[in-house]
């Protein structure tokens, strides 16, 4: 399990997000492919930490004293919602930068 999530940590580099004043069409496309394979490996990740924990309370059955758990379950709720912090900021760049190249293309049709 811990080499899958070391994989999935690899795979979760952020995606390069195009300027939306000077991209082409086709590097938005290329932008919005890649942003959308992040939030895969984000969501394959924020999986595999749901699972890794799951497991490790499972393993551990009565012997985890109940702070034990609650920290557990803690350091897997700040993971998950880091990834899960990092995918939006992600997504709401590439939407602002979705709105310039929407705005710039428009200024040329018109």
């Amino acid at each position: 399990m811990k080499a899958l999530l070391a994989m999935v940590l690899a795979a979760t580099a952020a995606p390069v997000i195009p300027d939306g004043a000077t991209a082409t069409l086709e590097e938005m496309v290329a932008g919005q492919k890649a942003v959308g394979a992040y939030q895969k490996a984000i969501n394959d990740y924020t999986a595999c930490i749901d699972k890794e924990l799951e497991d490790s309370l499972a393993k551990g059955g009565d012997k985890l004293k109940p702070e034990q758990k609650t920290d557990m379950q803690r350091v897997e709720a700040q993971k998950h919602n880091a990834a899960v912090d990092q995918l939006q900021a992600i997504a709401d760049r590439f939407n602002e930068q979705v709105k310039v190249y929407k705005a710039r293309t428009a200024d040329k049709k018109g």
